[in-house]
């Protein structure tokens, strides 16, 4: 159901403070994220060994958790180190702890086997932390699958329907079939929409005298990570070419991660590169992206709401949908791989 073998943002960094317990079930499973006092982040199954009681309705003791169901503490390393009932503690009762990462203010978490666990393999997000780019962190719940949200990053036909007012602006964006490329573990999606009227939510910011040039280029990386390079720039100014000038330009990092088989967390931001000196304007740019996530959420809750009622729906194909294939294809062979193995 879930792909193992990989990295899934789990949080991010503000959302674990230093004292206090972050429970969130990631991929079907409860897990406990703390810090210890030295700052770094532990992650163990929130579950007891003992009885299954959920270690984040316990306490900190330093670096350990105790279990305020029948008081077992663990250290970081899931180890059970003290027993009250009994003084010798049998090695096999500890509790399972998930290799973590922190970096550029994401969470990441490997929920499979730890020995595969390369930090090399996470997906560089640098503006998450260069002061040269400022944004304001999000997050939302979705109550529903994962990938039925991959599927909307995978295909931006829908923005001049689903974000008239927010996102889309132009429908002739839609027309415009995306480059498409194929990576190790994911695609490139490129689509450029040229002197076409501004996107409304950067009209708002912007005060261009005529038509713009917009594009949006993506990497979309297994497990669910979309990495984003898009603006705008007047018309004739160079942009198809590499000439940003007077441009508007952002770098959007979203990471979907499931929660369950029906529920998934959504962790996004819209770094912008420009207009530092406007009061308010990174919070306007972020207030204008979460109106636009609000109307995805509602339109794939709508979704999953048909979806339900016919389990055994076939969609047809476009050729809109060839990203979205591709990534459908990746996520299937690496299920695969990892029921072989």
């Amino acid at each position: 159901m879930f792909i193992r073998n990989t990295w899934y943002v789990a949080a991010w960094s503000h959302e674990i403070p230093e004292r206090a317990f972050l429970p969130r079930t990631i991929a079907q499973e409860p897990v406990l994220f703390y810090r210890q006092e030295n700052g770094e982040v532990t992650a163990l199954h929130d579950r007891c060994c003992h009885r299954g009681a959920p270690l984040s309705r316990g306490r900190r003791e330093g670096d350990s958790v105790r279990c305020l169901y029948h008081g077992l503490r663990f250290a970081p390393d899931g180890a059970c180190v003290e027993i009250p009932a009994q003084p010798r503690v049998p090695p096999q009762v500890r509790v399972r702890r998930f290799p973590v990462v922190e970096r550029d203010r994401w969470v990441w978490i490997w929920m499979g086997e730890p020995a595969r666990a390369d930090p090399a393999l996470i997906p560089a997000t640098p503006w998450l932390n260069d002061p040269a780019w400022r944004y304001e962190p999000g997050y939302l719940h979705y109550p529903v699958e994962h990938l039925l949200i991959a599927d909307n990053l995978l295909d931006f036909s829908h923005l001049p329907f689903v974000h008239p007012t927010t996102l889309g602006g132009a429908e002739a964006y839609a027309g415009v079939l995306p480059k498409v490329e194929l990576l190790e573990r994911g695609v490139r999606v490129t689509r450029w929409l040229l002197d076409q009227p501004p996107a409304p939510y950067v009209s708002q910011i912007r005060d261009w005298p005529g038509n713009v040039d917009r594009w949006n280029i993506y990497d979309f990386l297994l497990p669910g990570v979309l990495l984003m390079d898009s603006g705008s720039a007047p018309t004739g100014t160079g942009a198809p070419e590499g000439h940003r000038i007077d441009a508007c330009e952002f770098r959007g990092c979203q990471a979907i991660t499931p929660e369950t088989a029906q529920s998934t967390h959504y962790f996004f931001c819209q770094p912008h590169n420009f207009g530092f000196e406007v009061p308010g304007l990174t919070q306007a740019i972020h207030e204008n992206v979460v109106a636009a996530f609000f109307e995805d959420q509602a339109l794939i809750k709508a979704q999953r709401d048909t979806l339900s009622l016919t389990p055994d729906f076939a969609p047809i194909p476009l050729a809109i949908d060839t990203a979205l294939i591709h990534f459908r294809r990746l996520v299937a062979r690496a299920l695969e791989a990892e029921a072989v193995a």
